[in-house]
């Protein structure tokens, strides 16, 4: 197992109940998402362990499964912070925190193309959701049980007990395949998106299927929001692979918040690599797409006066922290 791992496992340990190493590279104890079982306090049905060169978590009682990266993000923002930071330090980032030559081709996915859900907008509390947020309904799905129709299409949950309704976000590659899908939670579950991915070699990035890669792409941080910008597409997880889009002229669109550590980084990055990124002006006080629009701000108009790369991106970027 990857050191910077073993040595987060070891700083989360204490606050995880009954904690123990079964063997190497593997970890046991109660689950912090569910609380794991009501009945019989003893019961350890969480793990960390590794599969190839991930380290995963997975509980048999609530079904959660993430990476050690959004495992850490859930129970402890600031501790994930400097584990995101350490792994960058070492050279590592993406799905596995190793940076490797982007894959130019995917595997083709032999998937149906279609979801056997209703959509949104049949129900009323997606569809009354979307609405307040000026989204369309029928661009999304609606599941009851979120985790008995993920596992009817890729068997993922071991456990479908507590499970809840959910809108579907479709992810879809260039020729139109469903690769992989979102499930955006209705009440206040702690796990507020989770992805599953139908094909585990395609990239987590929502809206392929509908960007023209002779043009400008804006790359936007959720799927919500890349609705409301022309050709954009959305990173669904920080391991999103934007590798086989290189030769595309991308633009980088990070949420408004100049106190965020990893979203300060990460335009850092952009500006280093002397790539194309958005730089918020000082009239936008609105966090993320959705709520400019909903704050009427034509958004599109913003993001075309604002794109900076080189020296003029790192002029705006250091007025853009002061804020």
């Amino acid at each position: 197992m990857d050191l910077v791992d073993s040595k987060y496992i070891g700083l989360i340990s204490s606050r995880l109940q009954k904690f123990k190493k079964v063997k190497a590279d593997l970890y046991n104890f109660r689950c912090p998402i569910c609380g794991d079982s009501q009945k019989n306090k003893n019961k350890t049905r969480g793990y960390l362990y590794q599969v190839k060169n991930n380290t995963n978590f997975k509980c048999h009682n609530c079904g959660a499964s993430m990476s050690l990266n959004n495992f850490l993000k859930t129970l402890d923002p600031t501790l994930h912070k400097q584990y995101t930071l350490e792994k960058f330090k070492e050279g590592h980032t993406g799905k596995n925190f190793v940076v490797e030559t982007p894959k130019l081709e995917f595997k083709k996915p032999v998937f149906k193309k279609s979801i056997d859900l209703p959509k949104a907008s049949t129900n009323q509390v997606a569809r009354e959701y979307l609405e307040n947020r000026k989204l369309d309904p029928d661009k999304f799905y609606y599941a009851d049980k979120f985790k008995q129709w993920t596992n009817s299409q890729k068997r993922t949950f071991d456990n479908i007990g507590r499970d809840d309704p959910r809108i579907i976000i479709p992810m879809y590659d260039e020729e139109k395949n469903l690769i992989g899908f979102q499930g955006r939670a209705l009440d206040n579950s702690p796990n507020k998106y989770i992805t599953i991915m139908i094909n585990e070699e395609a990239p987590k990035i929502y809206g392929l299927e509908t960007i023209n890669t002779k043009l400008p792409i804006y790359v936007v941080e959720g799927p919500f929001d890349s609705t409301f910008i022309d050709n954009s597409v959305a990173l669904c997880g920080s391991d999103g692979d934007l590798g086989h889009l290189k030769e595309s002229d991308l633009i980088f669109v990070y949420d408004n918040e100049p106190r965020n550590r990893e979203i300060v980084r990460r335009i850092e990055g952009c500006i280093s690599r002397n790539e194309r990124v958005v730089i918020w002006p000082s009239n936008v006080i609105e966090k993320d797409i959705n709520d400019m629009v909903l704050a009427g701000h034509d958004v599109q108009s913003v993001l075309k006066l604002n794109t900076y790369r080189g020296l003029e991106a790192k002029i705006k970027f250091n007025n853009w922290k002061k804020i």
